[in-house]
This record gives C-alpha cells, structure tokens and sequence, in this order.
C-alpha cells in the first residue's frame, strides 16, 4: 500500500507543481488568479478521475466527494501561494486528501469524506488571509463594503474580480459540517529539530495587519540640509526597529512575533530624499493580551516617531483574526491515532494561520502537522518528502476509521 500511495501523492506533486513553477523551483499561484483557478481546474479533473463529484461555491471554493452526506468529514487547505513561494504549502494538505478519498473508494469504506480547495488563503494578493474559507463560514471580520475595496497586486479590486466572476462577497454559510481536519507543513523547525514526524496542533495563533502610509518631503539629495529634511524612508526605518523591538519583549513573554514585511519607498532615485513610504505590518500571538498590547504599541510608536520627524501619517487595518484553539478531543484522538500507528507526535502551537481558523469557532476541528525541511516555507526553498505527507494522511485515515 505504501509504493502504491507514495506514486500517487508523486503524480499529484507533479501535476500541480507546474503550474506558477519559477526557474528557483518556487511558485507564484496568487488568490483568485488565473494560477489559482488552474490549480482548482486541476483539482477538479484529479478528483473525477477518483470518481467523484465536484462542487463548487460561491466564493470560489472546490470540493470533492464520493457519495452525498448530510453531514460529512471536511478535509481541506488551500492552493495560492505567495510570491515566489513555496511548493508544498497548502498543497500538501490538499494531495492528503485526495489520497484518503482514493483510499475509501479502492477499500469500499463508507466514510463520509469531503475535500476542500480553498481560495486565496494567503494574503499576498489582497492583504486579507484566510478569505474563501472565511467567506463561507462567516468569520471574516471585514464586511463586504470593505472587502469589495481590497486591491489586488494587478490593481484590480475584489469587488470586481468577484463581479466578473459571478461570485458573492455574502455567500451563504457552509452546513452539514460534522467535523473540519487539515493537514500542513510545520512551517517551522519544531518537529525537524526534534526529530518527530507529526505534530497535533493545539492552538493557531491569530494576526492583526496593518498599512503604514508615511508623507514627507522628496527634496534634492544634495541640496538639502540634514537638518530641514522630512525623510519618510528614515521614519520607516524607526518603525521597522521598533516593530522589532515590541515583537521581542512580547516574544519573551508568550511567544508572540511581530514583521514588517513590506516597506515601499518613494519615488526611490538615488539623489533624491525619500518623500514617502508605505510599511505592511503583521503581528501574531495567540493571546488576545499580547496582541493588543503588540497593536497599542506599535501605532504609538509610529506617531511619535512621525510626529517628531514631521512626518504625516496614514493608518489602514488590512484584517484581523483572534487566535484560536482546536478541539480537544479531536487533538486526542489525533494523537492516539499516531501512537497506533507507531508515529511520533507532539501536541504544539501554529503560529501560522491556517484555513481551520474559520472553522473552528464553528465545529470540531483538528490539523496535523508535518515536518519541513529546516523549517523553511514562504520560499522558494520550501521542502518536505512524501513520506511525511503519507505520515500525516496515515494519522488522519487511522483516526476517521477508528471513529466511523
């Protein structure tokens, strides 16, 4: 069985890594993009050759089933990437349960199975993670006025791609879900440095972003004293040290992080002053108290350092999402299933977000985790083997037949 579901996991790998493959063996697939939609399409022709039925909903999701259940197992991730990603994130969770329905049609196992390709999870494109699966459970916090204005990396915003599309910002909210599982790469050095093949995730920590629109002065380099310059770039470069400095303290703490990840400067010439900035921040923590504190502090700290550079600034919240926690007894079970099995596993934190986000205010939910290769991911170098991805499908099949 082994040989037969290592081919198998292979000829999905290969079918989907082409698509947005890079020369440095990255992918670029963002959320509702032509890459994306030929990520869904070739989902759906690997899911009928299973023999199943596809559906698709009205903020672009895909799913897969053998038989029609009114309540079902839903098994799920997504397919985007970010820029110049990686080739597993996502996907591997995607390929796991294609390979668990394949297993309940070949053993005849009447399992209530239903598989999930979810929509732009990532936030690359539009600045808002976690979008078709929030869509359809409800749990965005941004409304559909706010979404509609979200502008995509082309220009276009999600108003008008979901117009042309004929989808809905409003989409009536997913039922007859009887439990949510979803299978991911680590996306850190946890399970690798530790020498273990599964990881049972307890809690997903939850982001708060923002956008930073810093206006100065764009003067002559040369001509202007250092005293009477309005540096927008050199404002930002404060921020991006006093994000540092915030994530750290609250890092020692409770293990919170906080990024700068984007800084745009203006109008970038060599012999010219910097007359604006834009900085996309992303805070993460899965204690509410740490967040607020990491938010608090750092929209004080950008004031102040403005304020006192004569820097105008504009503040813009992208998304929010609370931390949350997975089910007890699904972690539990998870974990007994691994110890069956003779597979090493640890119960752990995510402080990545994850598309269980949105299902788990709302109904059992549980992920698995597996390990990645020096815990590398958002990056072309981003790695993992197919027996791990077999390992997690392994815990996941032994948990849903031991529960039937």
């Amino acid at each position: 069985m082994e040989h037969s579901d290592l081919a198998y996991l292979g000829r999905l790998f290969d079918t989907f890594y082409e698509v947005g493959a890079l020369p440095d063996g990255g992918v670029t697939r963002l959320g509702y993009t032509e890459a994306e939609d030929e990520m869904h399409r070739r989902f759906t022709a690997l899911a009928k050759e299973l023999g199943c039925a596809v559906e698709t909903d009205l903020a672009g999701n895909t799913y897969a089933y053998l038989a029609p259940a009114d309540e079902y197992i839903l098994i799920g991730s997504h397919l985007d990437s970010v820029i110049e990603g990686g080739r597993y994130d996502g996907v591997a969770g995607v390929m796991a349960g294609l390979l668990l329905l394949k297993r309940a049609r070949d053993e005849r196992c009447l399992l209530p199975l239903k598989v999930a390709a979810f929509r732009c999870e990532e936030s690359s494109n539009f600045g808002c993670c976690t979008m078709g699966s929030g869509l359809v459970t409800h749990q965005l916090k941004e409304g559909p006025e706010q979404l509609a204005r979200l502008t995509g990396k082309n220009g276009v915003t999600l108003g008008d791609v979901f117009a042309r599309r004929g989808l809905s910002l409003t989409p009536p909210r997913i039922t007859g879900v009887r439990a949510y599982l979803e299978l991911h790469i680590e996306q850190g050095k946890v399970l690798e440095e530790t020498n273990t093949r599964v990881g049972v995730v307890s809690t997903i920590a939850g982001p708060r972003r923002w956008k930073l629109q810093l206006k100065g002065l764009a003067e002559h380099s040369g001509a202007t004293p250092m005293s009477m310059r309005q540096d927008a770039l050199c404002a930002a470069a404060e921020i991006v040290l006093a994000v540092e400095q915030i994530g750290r303290r609250e890092a020692a703490l409770c293990e919170s992080v906080a990024t700068v990840g984007v800084l745009q400067n203006s109008p970038n010439a060599l012999n010219v002053v910097p007359g604006a900035a834009e900085l996309g921040i992303d805070l993460r923590g899965s204690r509410l108290d740490s967040l607020d504190r990491m938010e608090q502090d750092t929209l004080s700290a950008a004031r102040e350092i403005c304020q006192r550079r004569n820097i105008s600034l504009t503040e813009s919240k992208l998304s929010e999402l609370d931390p949350v926690s997975m089910d007890p007894s699904l972690q539990q079970g998870l974990m007994a299933a691994a110890d069956r099995l003779g597979i090493s596993c640890r119960n752990m934190p995510s402080g990545a977000g994850h598309d269980a986000m949105a299902f788990a205010p709302l109904f059992p939910t549980g992920m698995v985790f597996i390990p990645c290769e020096k815990g590398i991911s958002h990056n072309p170098m981003e790695s993992t083997s197919l027996l791990s991805i077999l390992d997690g499908a392994d815990v996941l099949w032994a948990y849903l037949t031991a529960t039937r």
